[in-house]
């Protein structure tokens, strides 16, 4: 079977420096159509791989009276600034304009400006199409619902088979599953694995690690009051401290993630475990290289449960002068036909009940991590995913600018407890 590709596709939006965008804006469009066959041009904005090259001609075969224009853009960062930027502006957004979920929270006290797309969009676009956590997160304070979801990342446990065998832990799927079941268990086998394994690292980077046990809290960054909850969120000092102190007994690589450094860390076996959400299969793959096929491994479990690292939504700024077409075009790209097609052509994992439920996904497997049914794996771990987790305004910016460095400095020597400090004092600075 066609092993999930394109790694580096949806997630990691606000994890590095990116290129230049291409949103494209509203350059005024044609007049609101009154006739059903009047001709109606949209345009759809996204940024790298989406799965919607075969989908666009597709839905204008279905309704010739409708015109596409793709304006797609290759990198993230740059795209949701210019976003950002048009959105203030009150012009130059395209119809359909996507967002990556780390970037939600910018646009979620934004909620005027976009659509509530139950009640301009199709019927069959109800809310049970989704998962609930990835329906109900792009919801408004009010209730709007400004965004119809594509894509997700749903967390599993990868590692290197190898390498946990030459420390004399399990290798099998089913057998390691134990080692991840929690994060004091995750960490515990990590002790393990360095008093055997001669100076190789448990894991790649403690901000990695860190990050996706603050999105598993029940309260983030930002509180549903907006307000920052550093100095009294007690779940983000203990996912802190577990790090910080994994990182003092040797289990961190010390690689800042998507570096030169850590794409490299891959092929020369510098760590035996990684977060890994769907779409890291394809970037491990190409890391790693032909060399290590068959060493690396993936199994159904994670630590603390389920989690969600990456995702998008296509929204309808109310820029646009054709908002219903637009919402229908909108439905009809994340409807799980398409959300399918979308996974064959691109590997961008499904959101949508029915989808995750399709033979034509869970029969999936991938060669390189062994024949691993990855389809039906990750549909099982989406499943496990809670409630979403609040993001509110400055969150991202908290994760990218603040505890990212904060751990970094750590792992060069700075004490956990300066390092604590560096990180509050970066986050007020971002939140006041």
């Amino acid at each position: 079977m066609r092993s999930i590709r394109n790694g580096l596709v949806l997630a990691l939006g606000i994890t590095m420096t990116f290129g230049l965008a291409a949103c494209g804006g509203d350059d005024g469009g044609t007049p609101a159509a009154s006739d059903p066959n009047a001709k109606v041009e949209l345009s759809l904005a996204t940024f790298t791989e989406f799965g919607y090259e075969e989908l666009i001609p597709e839905y204008e075969r279905l309704h010739p009276n409708i015109k596409i224009t793709h304006r797609k853009t290759g990198q993230g960062g740059p795209y949701h600034q210019d976003l950002i930027t048009k959105l203030a502006a009150g012009s130059g957004l395209a119809d359909v304009t996507a967002v990556e979920e780390g970037h939600l929270s910018n646009v979620l006290d934004k909620g005027s400006k976009f659509n509530d797309l139950p009640k301009i969009g199709p019927a069959d676009a109800s809310p049970d199409r989704w998962l609930g956590w990835k329906y109900d997160a792009a919801k408004t304070k009010d209730g709007k619902v400004i965004g119809y979801g594509t894509d997700i990342g749903p967390l599993a446990m990868c590692y290197r088979k190898d390498m946990l065998e030459a420390a004399g832990l399990p290798t099998d799927p089913e057998a390691v599953k134990p080692l991840f079941a929690t994060w004091d268990s995750y960490f515990a086998a990590g002790d393990q694995y360095v008093a055997k394994a001669g100076g190789k690292a448990w894991f790649d980077s403690a901000a990695q690690n860190f990050n996706a046990m603050v999105n598993q809290l029940p309260t983030g960054y930002i509180g549903s009051d907006d307000k920052p909850t550093l100095d009294s969120n007690q779940g983000i000092k203990d996912a802190w401290t577990k790090v910080t102190g994994a990182v003092a007994k040797g289990q961190s690589a010390k690689l800042t993630a998507f570096s030169n450094e850590w794409n490299s860390g891959f092929k020369q076996g510098a760590f035996a475990t990684k977060v890994c959400p769907a779409w890291m299969l394809g970037v491990i793959e190409e890391h790693s290289g032909p060399e290590n096929a068959g060493k690396w491994a993936v199994t159904a479990a994670f630590p603390g449960g389920g989690g969600n690292w990456g995702g998008s939504y296509l929204t309808v700024p109310t820029q646009s002068k054709h908002p219903k077409e637009a919402a229908e075009l909108a439905a009809w790209l994340t409807a799980p036909e398409q959300q399918i097609k979308a996974f064959q052509a691109k590997g961008t994992f499904p959101s949508q009940v029915k989808a995750l439920e399709d033979p034509a996904l869970l029969s999936e497997t991938d060669a390189y991590f062994g024949g691993a049914k990855i389809g039906q794996l990750f549909a099982e771990q989406a499943k496990k995913v809670a409630k979403p987790q609040y993001k509110g305004p400055g969150d991202g910016q908290i994760q990218e600018n603040a505890s990212s460095p904060a751990l970094q400095a750590v792992e060069q020597g700075k004490s956990a407890d300066a390092g604590w400090t560096q990180l509050l004092d970066a986050a007020k600075k971002i939140t006041r």
